[in-house]
């Protein structure tokens, strides 16, 4: 354990997977607003890919560090206790093709679930908000072209294993898992489903939703699939998930999605601030997308920054991280 000095909060929270690209900036989140002690849980609080959480604004005084792999069960309890909540982003992403998928990214995903809520169960944890994904809302035959998706729409579990969609599998049945739970036991537990995440880097490392707008950046395809896609900034999916902690009377689903727009309109704004970029020459038009409603999560008081300033500060990080050289 890293441990803090100095100022004591008022709530001590934990972040599970914190030095990911979602949970680096939740935890930025949680120490700037000054009234949080934060517990981030990571597999290696030594590993130096870990480096950028203890240099936020506030992490000396009130961010410690927890060896806690998720199916540990002694190592996610150290991490939970003293919590008054927990907010589990931790969850496995696939590699392309992973081996075996139902032992390399179901099972960790619904077991590490389970295993982190009856740790956050037995510490008497008052909240815990676990991060999902729409892709646990839009993998569903019998939704009808054009229709907007809400919280009421889960995934098809056997339509995903037909498509071999393992990471759209292992968030519907990690989330399910999760109200299951609560429903036994009587924890409280609320889910935040956001969208394609994208925003600036925080971590060294590149997770999988910036690497795809990367590849449509690094001037290496010609001709791309034009469709509609759901956009979330990073720094707005915080803000949800503190915002649903905060908010006594939220419970349930909470889609995060802020703006449907076409990959041609993406980079457009992106080529209006950084024109010497290689784009794409040609655009083939494609099936859209599942479009997401928010309206649940904006009712709470939620609301999202301009995509242009999402777009300008994300590709900015990318050139500042030497990800993108222009």
């Amino acid at each position: 354990m890293v441990a803090c000095q100095g100022e004591t909060a008022t709530t001590t929270v934990c972040v599970t997977g914190a030095g990911g690209f979602i949970a680096s900036w939740l935890v930025q989140r949680l120490l700037s607003s000054g009234s949080y002690v934060v517990h981030g849980a990571v597999r290696d609080p030594s590993d130096p890919k870990y480096a950028h959480l203890m240099a936020l604004d506030g992490a000396v005084e009130r961010l410690r560090l927890f060896k806690a792999d998720m199916l540990d069960h002694a190592g996610v309890a150290a991490a939970v206790a003293g919590c008054d909540g927990v907010f589990h982003v931790a969850s496995p992403v696939p590699a392309s093709k992973p081996a075996d998928p139902e032992l390399e990214v179901v099972a960790p995903a619904v077991d590490g679930t389970r295993n982190v809520l009856r740790a956050c169960h037995e510490a008497n944890v008052r909240r815990v908000v676990v991060v999902s994904s729409v892709a646990a809302i839009a993998v569903n035959p019998n939704c009808r072209n054009g229709v907007v998706l809400d919280e009421e729409w889960w995934s098809d579990e056997d339509f995903c294993r037909t498509i071999k969609g393992w990471y759209f599998l292992s968030k519907t049945l990690a989330e399910r898992a999760a109200f299951a739970y609560a429903k036994e036991t009587g924890l409280d537990v609320v889910s935040v489903c956001p969208s394609w995440c994208l925003g600036p880097l925080l971590q060294p490392t590149v997770n999988n939703s910036s690497l795809t707008l990367i590849d449509y950046l690094k001037g290496d395809r010609d001709t791309v699939d034009d469709k509609m896609k759901n956009v979330v900034d990073v720094r707005d999916v915080a803000e949800a998930l503190v915002l649903v902690y905060e908010t006594p009377e939220a419970s349930g689903r909470y889609i995060c999605r802020s703006y449907p727009m076409s990959m041609t309109e993406i980079l457009d704004i992106i080529k209006s601030f950084y024109p010497n970029l290689s784009y794409p020459n040609n655009f083939v038009k494609v099936q859209d997308e599942r479009m997401f409603t928010s309206k649940k999560l904006q009712a709470l008081g939620w609301s999202y920054r301009p995509a242009e300033e999402t777009f300008k500060d994300t590709v900015k990080s990318y050139k500042n991280a030497a990800i993108l050289n222009f």
